[in-house]
C-alpha cells in the first residue's frame, strides 16, 4: 500500500521542480519525506497531490464545497444562501466604492483639490427614516417563527378563513414587534445624538482673516484645523505647528488602537521654524499623501514648499500624523486635513457589528419548521377524515389556523422578558461587580460554549511589567541582587565627569595597574555600559505635571522625582526606564533632538539625538544614534528580540541558551547592543538615509536598507528580561473551565516560547501534558510533513506560530482545523488581528460550535466582534474592546462565574420556558382535536350534523362554533369524558 501511494507523489514532484527544489532545500530529510509523504493528512486524497501549486490554493475549498451541494444542500437553507448571495452581488453593484487615490493637499486651500472628497461626518446610525420599518420588519420575519404568526394573523382578515377574534392574534404580534421597534428606535435615536454631538463639535479654522469656528462635519480636505489640550481630532490631518518649543506633541489613542500609552507625534520641520502661525498662508507648499489605507502604524508622503530657493522637500511618516478620533494631551496643534469621513482611518478599521443570533432562537426557529410540519400533516388528517368535501382546501386552511396554539406566540414575548431578567441578573450580581450587558439577546451563549478563545497580554497577565533579569553573558543579575548593579553604576560615575560619559575609561586604565581586580572592574565596566544603553534606547519621554505659573516653579519641577511620570508606546520601555532610574541612572528630559541623564551624584549627562529607528512588527528591533556632548562620541544602540538580533550583533556562545532559559520562566526578552560611528561613517549614513526617505516608491524598502547596512557586527552588551504578571485567579479560572469541556486557545502576538511559558505557568497546558511545537514551515511540502507528524501524536497541546497557520490554511485548512480541534489546548503566537477573527471564524465553520473570544485591546475588537459571544475586559489598554463587545468584565476570573453559573442558568431557563409554552400550546390543540374527532361520526353520517356558515356553504361538524371563539368548544368538556 505504502508503494501504491507513493508512486504517483514522487511523480508529481519530478514534473513540479519547484516542488522538489523547495522540499529537497527544506530541513527535512529525503527519507522523512518519502516515508511521510506515504502517510496522508486526514481528508486528503492521491489526486491532492497532482495539482500545481497554483491550483492548490482552492483545492480544499472545492472539496468542501463540494460535499455541500446537492439538492438535500438546496432543500434546507441552500436556496437561501443562493438568495442572499445574489442581493449581496446586487448591494455591491449598486453601492460601488470610489476608487481611492492618492492626493496632494494646498495648505490652507481647499478649493485647489482637483478630486471631491467625503464630507467629514460620522454616521453610525443602522436606518434611516425611510428604512427604519422596512428595516428592523426586515429582521424579525426572516425567521420562519415570526414568519408564521404574520400569515397566520394576516389570514383573520378573509372572513371565509377567520376562526377567532382579530386581537387574539394581532395584539401578541403586535406587542412584541412594538417592543422591537421601540428598542431599536431608541438605540437609533443615542447613536443620532451621539453622531450629531460628534459632528457639532466646534474647531478653530485658520483663514487669511483669522480664525474661525467651524463644525466638525464642515471641515474639508486642505484646511487648516488647529485642536487644543484634550480635544479630540475631527479628521486625519499632517501635524504642521504646536505649541510646544521642541515642535512635538502628545497625543493619546486608546480609542483609535486600544493603547494607553501615549504617542509622541513630531511637527513638519518647515512650518514649526516659521516665525508665526499666519506665515502658513505666506507660503506656497503642499502634501504629498499616498491614498487612504487600513494601516494605522504606517504613513507615507512628502511636504514640498516651492517658493523657497531652492525648494524645501521633507518626508512625512507615521510620526507626522494625528489620526481622527485621538485626542491630544499636550499642547495646541495645528495640522492640514488629508482625510476626511470615510477615509480617515479610524472609519476604514471599524467593521459593522453583525447581529448575533443564539442557538437557542436558531433552534426554536428549526424546531417551530418541524412543529408547522406536523400541524399540517394533523390538518391533513383531519380533512380526510371529513372526506374531503365541499371547499375542502378552505377548510384545510382554517384547521392549520385551528391548530396555531402548537406554536404560540407567547413564546417570543416569554423569552425576551427572560433574557431581560437574565441581564438584569449578571449586572447586579455582586460576586461580579462592574460586569455590563451589552447585548440582551444572548445570554444563553453563556451556557453553551465549547471554544474559549483568549489573548494573553492584560487578559491572563496583568500587563504591568517588572524589570526581573540582567544578563551580561558571564554573570546573571536578578531582583535580590539588582543593590550590587546599583553600586556598580554608583562606583563608575563616582570619579567626575569624564568617568560618566566615557562609560568607564578610568577603570580601562586602572584596570592594567592591580592584576587582582581585574575581572570585578571588568564587570562593573560592562555593566555600565549596559545600563548606560538601556538608558538611552528607547522612545520614553519624562512628563511633567504642572505645580506653578512662575519660571522658578517649572525649573524646580524639572528633576523632581516624586513629579515625573513616563510615557511610551510599550510598558516594557517604561520598565526599563524605571529599572535605570532604581538604580542610579535616570531620564529626566527628553526632546525631539536632546535627551538628558542624572547621574547618581546629580551630575547631567546630556545627548543630542540624530536618528530614531523606531520598532516595528516587521523588523523587530529599534534604534537610536545619539551623540555625547561632553566628548562628541557618536554611539548607534540598537534593541530588539532574539530572532532579529542574533544575526546582528558579534558572535557570542551564550545568547541563543539564555534567551531560551528566561523564556522558559515567562520572561520577556530583549536583547541590546552597541556600535561606535566616526564622524565620517554617520555622515555618508546621513546622506543615503535622507534621500532613501524622500523616495516616493518603496520608501520602507529603500530606508531599511540602508539602515541594515549600518546593523553589521554589533557589540553585544546584555540581554534584559522583564516579567508580565498573571491575573489573579487565572490558573483555578482556567482549570474551572477545562473541567467544564471548554476547549481554550490562547491567540497572541507575543514571541512563541514566551507564549509557551505563559501557557504551562497559567496551567492552560497541564503539567502532565505534551507540548508539540509545530516547526515553522514555508512551502506545501513541509506543511505536509509537520501534520503527518502531529497526526501521530495523542492528547497533546499545540503551539504555532502565525506564519506557520497561514501556510497551513493554505493548503490544508479543513485538515489542519480538524486535527488542532482535537487537542485539549492550543497557543498561536505571532497573530495579527486578522488571523485572530480568522480562527474565530474557521472554528466556527468547520465545527459548527458557539465560540466565545475574550480581549481586552484595539487588536482584539475583529476577533470579539467575530465570535458567537464576545467579552471584553477594561483594562490597560483602554476600553475599545469592552466597549465593542457582548458582555463586559473587569477580571478574567470573574468569566468562570459568569459561564458557569448564569451562562448555565440562563440556558437551562430558556429551555424549560420554550418547553412549557410549548407543550402548553400542544395541550390545548390535543384539546380541539379531541373535541373535533366527537364530532367526526355525525359529520360522516350525514349533511344534517353541519350548518350553514356565512356566506351559505355548508360547515362541517368538525368546524362547528369556531367562529364564536378560539375556546368555544370548551363548552362541550363534559361531553369529552373529562368532567
Amino acid at each position: 500500500m505504502s508503494d501504491i501511494l507513493s508512486e504517483p507523489m514522487r511523480k508529481s514532484f519530478r514534473r513540479s521542480p519547484y516542488h522538489y527544489h523547495s522540499v529537497r532545500q527544506s530541513r527535512f530529510s529525503i527519507n522523512d519525506e518519502a516515508s511521510g509523504l506515504d502517510e496522508m493528512p486526514l481528508m486528503m486524497s492521491d489526486e491532492a497531490f497532482e495539482n500545481d501549486e497554483s491550483d492548490y490554493e482552492t483545492l480544499t475549498r472545492a472539496r468542501v464545497s463540494h460535499r455541500r451541494r446537492g439538492l438535500r444542500w438546496f432543500l434546507f437553507g441552500g436556496w437561501r444562501v443562493l438568495c442572499e448571495s445574489c442581493c449581496d452581488c446586487l448591494v455591491r453593484m449598486c453601492r460601488r466604492k470610489k476608487e481611492l487615490k492618492a492626493r496632494t493637499v494646498w495648505l490652507g486651500h481647499p478649493e485647489k483639490c482637483e478630486e471631491k472628497f467625503p464630507k467629514n461626518s460620522i454616521r453610525n446610525q443602522k436606518y434611516n427614516f425611510f428604512t427604519f420599518v422596512p428595516g428592523v420588519l426586515y429582521q424579525q420575519f426572516k425567521f420562519f417563527l415570526n414568519l408564521y404568526f404574520l400569515v397566520v394573523a394576516c389570514s383573520q382578515f378573509v372572513p371565509s378563513l377567520q376562526i377567532g377574534y382579530l386581537y387574539t392574534y394581532w395584539a401578541p404580534l403586535g406587542f412584541v414587534l412594538a417592543v422591537t421597534m421601540a428598542r431599536e428606535a431608541v438605540d437609533e435615536v443615542r447613536r443620532h445624538q451621539r453622531d450629531k454631538e460628534m459632528n457639532s463639535q466646534l474647531y478653530s479654522k485658520l483663514t487669511p482673516c483669522g480664525k474661525v469656528q467651524v463644525k466638525s462635519s464642515d471641515i474639508q480636505v486642505g484646511d487648516l484645523i488647529i485642536a487644543e489640550k484634550n480635544q479630540r481630532i475631527p479628521a486625519d490631518m499632517i501635524f504642521l505647528r504646536t505649541s510646544e518649543k521642541n515642535g512635538t506633541c502628545f497625543i493619546r489613542t486608546d480609542q483609535l488602537d486600544g493603547e494607553t500609552d501615549w504617542k509622541l507625534k513630531v511637527a513638519v520641520g518647515c512650518t514649526q521654524r516659521l516665525p508665526a502661525v499666519g506665515d502658513l498662508f505666506s507660503i506656497n507648499a503642499f502634501v504629498y499623501a499616498q491614498k487612504p489605507e487600513l494601516d494605522i502604524h504606517s504613513f507615507e508622503g512628502n511636504f514640498t514648499r516651492e517658493d523657497a530657493d531652492p525648494q524645501v522637500h521633507e518626508s512625512l511618516s507615521i510620526e507626522n500624523t494625528l489620526w481622527a478620533s485621538t485626542v491630544v494631551a499636550s499642547g495646541t496643534v495645528i495640522g492640514v486635513v488629508i482625510y476626511t469621513g470615510k477615509e480617515t482611518r479610524s472609519v476604514l478599521n471599524t467593521s459593522e457589528a453583525k447581529n448575533k443570533v443564539g442557538l437557542l432562537d436558531l433552534e426554536l426557529n428549526r424546531l417551530t419548521k418541524a412543529l408547522f410540519f406536523a400541524q399540517l400533516v394533523l390538518s391533513i388528517v383531519m380533512e380526510a377524515l371529513l372526506g374531503f368535501v365541499g371547499p375542502w382546501f378552505r377548510n384545510l386552511f382554517r384547521f392549520v389556523v385551528l391548530f396555531s396554539y402548537i406554536i404560540p406566540i407567547s413564546l417570543r414575548v416569554n423569552l425576551d422578558m427572560g433574557k431581560a431578567a437574565y441581564g438584569w441578573m449578571i449586572m447586579k450580581d455582586e460576586n461580579i461587580p462592574g460586569t455590563v450587558v451589552r447585548t440582551s439577546t444572548i445570554p444563553e451563549e453563556l451556557g453553551r460554549l465549547v471554544y474559549l478563545l483568549t489573548d494573553k497580554t492584560g487578559t491572563l497577565t496583568q500587563n504591568e511589567m517588572i524589570f526581573k533579569r540582567l544578563h551580561l553573558g558571564t554573570v546573571s543579575y536578578g531582583t535580590d541582587t539588582m543593590d550590587e548593579i546599583q553600586s556598580h553604576v554608583i562606583q563608575s560615575y563616582a570619579q567626575g565627569p569624564s568617568s560618566g560619559g566615557t562609560g568607564g575609561s578610568a577603570t580601562a586604565s586602572q584596570k592594567s595597574q592591580t592584576p587582582g581586580p581585574k575581572v570585578r572592574k571588568s564587570v562593573s565596566s560592562r555593566i555600565h555600559e549596559a545600563v548606560k544603553a538601556i538608558a538611552l534606547c528607547h522612545n520614553v519621554t519624562p512628563v511633567y505635571e504642572a505645580c506653578g505659573e512662575t519660571e522658578t516653579a517649572e525649573a524646580e519641577q524639572d528633576f523632581s522625582d516624586d513629579n515625573r511620570t513616563y510615557q511610551a508606546s510599550s510598558p516594557d520601555e517604561v520598565a526599563l526606564v524605571q529599572w535605570t532610574q532604581s538604580v542610579g541612572l535616570t531620564l529626566v528630559n527628553r526632546d525631539l533632538a536632546s535627551l538628558q541623564l542624572k547621574t547618581p551624584a546629580g551630575q547631567i549627562l546630556s545627548f543630542s539625538i540624530l536618528q530614531i529607528f523606531p520598532f516595528t512588527s516587521e523588523s523587530k528591533r529599534m534604534g537610536i544614534i545619539v551623540r555625547e556632548e561632553s566628548t562628541g562620541d557618536i554611539t548607534f544602540y540598537m534593541k530588539g528580540a532574539d530572532v532579529a538580533m542574533a544575526s546582528i550583533v558579534q558572535y557570542n556562545d551564550w545568547l541563543e541558551e539564555e534567551c531560551g532559559n528566561m523564556a522558559r520562566e515567562g520572561l520577556r526578552t530583549l536583547v541590546v547592543a552597541k556600535k561606535s560611528l566616526s564622524e565620517e561613517q554617520y555622515q555618508d549614513f546621513e546622506s543615503r538615509y535622507n534621500q532613501a526617505k524622500l523616495s516616493i516608491h518603496d520608501r520602507t524598502l529603500k530606508v531599511a536598507a540602508v539602515v541594515e547596512s549600518l546593523e553589521r557586527e554589533m557589540e553585544l552588551l546584555c540581554l534584559t528580561g522583564v516579567e508580565d504578571q498573571l491575573q489573579a485567579d487565572v490558573r483555578p479560572t482556567l482549570e474551572l473551565l477545562r473541567n467544564a469541556g471548554i476547549k481554550i486557545w490562547m491567540l497572541t502576538g507575543d514571541k512563541l516560547e514566551t507564549a509557551t511559558c505563559i501557557a504551562k505557568s497559567s496551567h492552560l497546558v497541564s503539567r502532565n501534558q505534551d507540548i508539540h511545537l509545530f516547526r515553522p514551515v514555508t512551502n506545501r511540502g513541509e506543511a505536509h510533513l509537520e501534520l503527518n507528524a502531529f497526526r501521530r501524536k495523542y492528547d497533546c497541546a499545540l503551539v504555532i506560530s502565525g506564519d506557520s497557520l497561514e501556510v497551513c490554511l493554505r493548503y490544508y485548512e479543513h485538515e489542519f482545523v480538524e486535527l488542532a480541534c482535537q487537542c485539549p489546548a492550543v497557543v498561536c503566537c505571532r497573530c495579527s488581528p486578522t488571523q485572530k477573527a480568522q480562527i474565530v471564524t474557521l472554528l466556527q465553520q468547520h465545527t459548527a460550535n458557539r465560540t466565545c473570544a475574550i480581549g481586552d485591546g484595539g487588536n482584539d475588537v475583529s476577533m470579539i466582534q467575530a465570535a458567537n459571544c464576545g467579552i471584553g475586559i477594561e483594562g490597560k489598554e483602554g476600553k475599545q474592546a469592552s466597549l465593542a463587545a457582548d458582555f463586559s468584565i473587569t477580571q478574567f476570573k470573574h468569566i468562570g462565574r459568569l459561564l458557569m453559573v448564569h451562562g448555565r442558568n440562563s440556558y437551562k431557563r430558556s429551555a424549560a420556558l420554550g418547553q412549557f409554552v410549548m407543550h402548553r400550546g400542544m395541550i390545548i390543540s390535543a384539546m380541539q382535536l379531541r373535541h373535533h374527532l366527537h364530532h367526526v361520526p355525525g359529520v360522516l353520517a350525514g349533511p344534517g350534523s353541519g350548518r350553514e356558515t356565512r356566506d351559505g356553504a355548508a360547515l362541517p361538524g368538525a368546524l362547528q362554533g369556531l367562529d364564536q371563539g378560539p375556546l368555544a368548544f370548551l363548552q362541550d368538556l363534559p361531553d369529552l369524558g373529562f368532567g
